[in-house]
């Protein structure tokens, strides 16, 4: 089974209030890329450059950024192949975000006969 490991982190987390905290963690994500199982991923550009489409009387409303109230922002992910929940629980827990007061969301990816 696949699964998403969506990595959401608290704003400024890695921000210039926390000098090194970034290179520091940095190693540890590109690390976990290595591991069995581990299909693919990617880090996002931060919550700042996001634009956000809604529709508006049936026409697309577009606006900088998600809400503004948002305690926690999605980082990035991983695509990781697991023979159960267990198993991508504990790649899951392995994530720095986890232990640097984030969370992972862990969803099952749909199949092609899903």
């Amino acid at each position: 089974m696949q699964y998403a490991l969506l990595i959401y982190t608290k704003p400024g987390t890695y921000d210039a209030a926390q000098p090194g905290r970034a290179r520091r963690a940095e190693p540890e994500y590109y690390a976990l890329r290595d591991e069995p199982g581990m299909l693919g991923g990617a880090a996002l550009q931060p919550v700042t450059t996001a634009t956000t489409v809604r529709l508006a009387d049936g026409k697309p409303l577009v606006t900088d950024g998600p809400f503004a109230d948002t305690k926690e922002v999605f980082g990035g992910y991983y695509l990781y192949e697991a023979d159960d929940l267990d198993q991508a629980t504990e790649m899951a827990a392995r994530i720095p975000a986890v232990r640097l007061g984030g969370s992972i969301e862990i969803r099952p990816v749909m199949g092609k006969s899903s």
